[in-house]
């Protein structure tokens, strides 16, 4: 049974209290669909503390080895930790050959037969997982030394909570740290309602950065196939809202920013805004009737804001047809008067000038 966790909303900051723009068309939580099932295990089955899965297609070589390092040098053994590779049909490179030259018979490896898209690999990760907790680990990222000790042991001191995150590092292509993700809170421990309510309003959690029991996956569902974008969010969305969560302020969990992500590719088609609109009205659809427009308002001025911010960078970058995209896929977020503001500073001191 999924126990419900408390959150009243309060700090929600409420704007543009007028109808949604026109141009969006609200989706049902029919059009949704239910999440796809997680199958159980059989009874009985020999099960490992974690499994390290690791999601590939046409990963380069050397990132993947980066990848695989950071877990092997905290490997608790085998009946402790499964380690797998999904390859979703890798047209580039011979990733099972690194597999072989890194794991040396220690990490499994399932190549697709078919591609099956990120989301079917993602869910595959999930399914194929037999150990007790998952943590789905993209083959560009890293994580480092005493990432699964330290989670462990938040693990082990609260065994009430369905997810564990860590503070994120960012990274550029070349693996030098850029950055690090806002703090969720100053100490170890678990999380109060207040971060739902700003995991709603924003994507704040990296893949890299949280483990998940399986059990957790079970009773929510797998990665919604009409999200390809916005899967982690909603997912992560989820679990805050049902699930109590440990935190560890540790930076331990490294995540790879890079032009070659898919993220980088939807930003260019706008694709990202659009999606973050229709997972805004899926997260409303399970909401309390009395809190959906409070949250929905709000989530849609912070898209709105998110995508104006996204179209001046890319802009000064010298993408100007992905800058536009953003701009106005942005605009169809929110009228609040900040995304308002903010997509006049666009034009005037951006475009114009």
């Amino acid at each position: 049974m999924t126990k419900a966790i408390h959150h009243d909303f309060s700090d929600i900051e409420v704007a543009a209290r007028g109808p949604a723009p026109s141009s969006i068309v609200a989706s049902s939580a029919s059009s949704a669909g239910r999440p796809p099932i997680v199958s159980l295990l059989p009874a009985g089955l020999e099960r490992p503390f974690w499994s390290v899965m690791i999601p590939i297609y046409n990963c380069r070589e050397d990132y993947l080895r980066e990848t695989l390092r950071s877990v092997l040098c905290q490997n608790p053994g085998v009946a402790d930790m499964q380690i797998e590779v999904i390859d979703n049909c890798s047209t580039i490179g011979d990733p099972e050959a690194v597999v072989r030259e890194m794991g040396g018979g220690r990490i499994e490896y399932h190549r697709q037969p078919t591609n099956v898209g990120i989301i079917e690999n993602f869910n595959a990760c999930i399914n194929r997982a037999r150990g007790q907790w998952v943590h789905i680990l993209h083959g560009d990222d890293t994580v480092r030394s005493d990432f699964y000790g330290r989670a462990r042991s938040g693990i082990t001191a609260h065994p009430e909570v369905g997810a564990a995150l860590c503070r994120t590092i960012y990274m550029d292509e070349d693996s030098q740290w850029t950055g690090l993700a806002e703090l969720e809170g100053r100490t170890p421990g678990v999380l109060d309602g207040s971060f739902a309510e700003r995991q709603l309003l924003d994507q704040r959690i990296q893949f890299v950065g949280i483990v998940v029991r399986r059990t957790t996956y079970e009773d929510l569902g797998g990665f919604r196939s009409s999200l390809p974008h916005c899967l982690d969010w909603d997912m992560w969305k989820r679990i805050a809202l049902t699930k109590a969560v440990y935190y560890d302020p540790e930076p331990m969990a490294c995540y790879r920013l890079h032009m070659a992500a898919d993220s980088s590719r939807l930003v260019a088609t706008g694709e990202n805004v659009m999606e973050g609109r229709r997972s805004i009205e899926y997260s409303c659809a399970e909401l309390p009737p009395e809190y959906a427009p409070l949250v929905r308002r709000a989530a849609r001025k912070a898209a709105g804001v998110r995508a104006l911010r996204r179209a001046r960078q890319l802009w000064r970058n010298g993408q100007r047809a992905a800058a536009w995209r953003q701009f106005t896929e942005g605009m169809r977020c929110s009228l609040a008067p900040a995304v308002l503001a903010r997509s006049a500073y666009f034009l005037l001191r951006t475009v114009v000038h």
